[in-house]
């Protein structure tokens, strides 16, 4: 295929102008390459304000795809027949086709932009602004678990642009603790060493509500299993053990269970002159411990 991949990246040299004039440019991977191969496909991606493009070669196919990001690039725009043995005519001939694609899909007369407005990560706490006196919140741990769980990047990506902001017991309802609870089960010591590194240095600098989902959205699905537990004590920190250890014994608790059963199906709403506590705070309540500080 090395002849089709000369063919292909002069393509790509012959398009560069296009495609900048109608706001696309290069994105490139986390290996700083926007050219991929896999097997007998070549793909290239461009990246801009209208959405995200693929190039991609296949089984004597240039197909010209559009989407919202690389991943969902999957909505042919044109597609041309190119052989292997294509000569400096037949290329030339290609471009002209995919150039003439892009003016009446982008140019001004006819904008047509695939993509909707995607929301930017929300910046995440550093160590820095913890030194200096700010706390870790849902978004920098969400973020940083990311890091250990690539998979869940899509999902918390989901959560930021459908709502505008990160809305962490969402993200960990649905996607966040059960991966981060699958983990425990496996029990494998790397794969523990990450995830509790993380969430130890979040919940020792963290905020009251960011040390409550650790405490009882994800760690509290332990459900007060024994065996699970037994898999973190060796992980957890000393100041995040015990209070995870009382989240867990407090649901399991009878009043711990009605308050997560109102919790998971709460009644009709009716003003209240006073807030009652949350089950973090209950769980603490119970064990003497108090609210952990700000």
């Amino acid at each position: 295929m090395s002849n089709m991949n000369e063919s292909f990246k002069g393509i790509l040299s012959s398009l560069n102008g296009e495609l900048s004039k109608y706001g696309f440019e290069e994105y490139k991977n986390e290996n700083g390459s926007f050219i991929v191969e896999d097997g007998e496909k070549i793909a290239a991606f461009y990246q801009g304000d209208k959405g995200t493009l693929k190039l991609e070669y296949s089984n004597g196919i240039l197909g010209l795809y559009a989407g919202d990001d690389a991943e969902n690039a999957n909505k042919r725009l044109s597609a041309s027949l190119l052989s292997e043995d294509a000569d400096a005519k037949d290329v030339k001939y290609v471009v002209s086709e995919i150039a003439e694609t892009l003016h009446s899909k982008f140019g001004t007369k006819n904008p047509a932009v695939y993509k909707k407005p995607q929301q930017k990560a929300p910046q995440t706490v550093s160590k820095n602004a913890v030194k200096n006196g700010s706390f870790y919140d849902a978004n920098t741990l969400a973020s940083k678990l990311c890091l250990v769980f690539p998979e869940l990047r899509p999902m918390y990506k989901e959560n930021l642009n459908k709502y505008g902001e990160f809305f962490g017991e969402e993200f960990f309802e649905k996607y966040g603790t059960k991966k981060i609870i699958d983990t425990i089960k496996e029990n494998n010591p790397q794969n523990m060493k990450k995830l509790f590194h993380t969430l130890n240095e979040i919940y020792e600098d963290g905020t009251t509500a960011v040390q409550g989902l650790i405490a009882v959205t994800i760690l509290g699905e332990l459900n007060n299993d024994q065996i699970l537990l037994s898999h973190c004590v060796d992980y957890m920190s000393e100041t995040m053990a015990p209070p995870v250890i009382e989240v867990n014994r407090y649901l399991a608790s009878a009043s711990g269970k009605k308050a997560k059963k109102k919790l998971l199906n709460p009644p009709a709403y009716k003003p209240k002159k006073e807030k009652k506590p949350g089950l973090f705070a209950q769980a603490m309540a119970q064990s003497g411990g108090g609210m952990p500080p700000m």
